[in-house]
């Protein structure tokens, strides 16, 4: 299935995306995709219930705006520099095993949602990454039972100010938290529609210019290390979301350094997750 959410923002209601790519809305399930939904038996649930009222739900407009694909998780867990190429671009060793930083949750935006560069930013960037969503709870899991604790995967622009994440004292939580800037979706794919998550290719474009293109089979650590890494040192609850890290091609890599300007136009996706459009907007206070 690919679960989608719909309305305005803070009014979002459930919905799915079927295979011709209508959008309906499935209200009438009665659950959001909450950490209740994914840590219970909701989607094999919402499959059943699909069978009998697919036919009666109303269709979503190809105009409505879509939300965030599920409710805000407990946390957005990253890993950074999981490609080579791309620790090379940034001038920083390829790590011997996941960094990670956390991304604030109320980052999260819409896939087509403006991105807001902050408040005297200069060096706002973008990032093209494969997320995973977490489906059960998991601490201390071994790899070969990692994808037993995945939903299903979406496509995330892990957006990023790079002068707030590297040029000031502490942790990177600076540059990577800022409102909307996690742009998350169109749609959550379930697990079953993605058979090797570690081999699919990705993109991004800068108003017209293609600036990533790469593929998640040049991951330094792939999904099943990465979910059973981080669970070794917290628990991942049902909904969270872990993005995989980004390819290179990003705008601190190129000489000069090439960074987000209002009017700017981001256009990216992934193979089998869709693709997303946000246009840079500058702060207004």
């Amino acid at each position: 299935m690919k679960l989608i959410r719909f309305g305005t923002e803070g009014n979002e209601k459930p919905g799915v995306q079927l295979d011709d790519g209508t959008r309906i809305d499935v209200s009438g399930f009665g659950q959001d995709y909450n950490e209740a939904f994914f840590g219970g038996d909701g989607l094999e649930r919402l499959e059943n219930w699909l069978k009998t009222n697919q036919n009666n739900c109303p269709k979503v407009s190809n105009d409505a705006r879509l939300g965030v694909p599920l409710t805000r998780p407990s946390k957005i867990v990253c890993v950074g520099l999981n490609y080579a190429k791309h620790a090379a671009e940034a001038g920083m060793k390829v790590p011997k095993e996941p960094v990670l930083f956390f991304k604030s949750t109320t980052a999260l935006c819409g896939p087509n949602d403006d991105v807001i560069i902050p408040k005297n930013s200069e060096k706002t960037d973008w990032e093209v990454e494969l997320a995973i969503v977490i489906g059960k709870k998991a601490s201390y899991i071994e790899e070969a039972d990692a994808f037993d604790h995945i939903a299903g995967y979406v496509l995330h622009n892990d957006v990023s100010e790079r002068a707030f994440q590297i040029e000031k004292e502490g942790q990177w939580c600076k540059g990577k938290g800022c409102d909307t800037f996690a742009p998350v979706g169109p749609f959550i794919a379930t697990k079953d529609e993605i058979p090797n998550p570690n081999d699919l290719n990705l993109w991004l474009i800068v108003n017209g210019e293609r600036l990533q293109d790469s593929s998640t089979s040049d991951f330094i650590f792939n999904v099943q290390e990465v979910v059973s890494y981080i669970s070794q040192y917290m628990t991942l609850l049902p909904g969270d979301i872990i993005s995989t890290g980004t390819p290179f091609g990003v705008g601190l890599g190129f000489d000069p350094p090439k960074y987000l300007k209002p009017g700017d136009v981001m256009e990216l996706g992934i193979e089998g997750l869709g693709v997303s459009k946000q246009v840079a907007k500058a702060y207004q206070g």
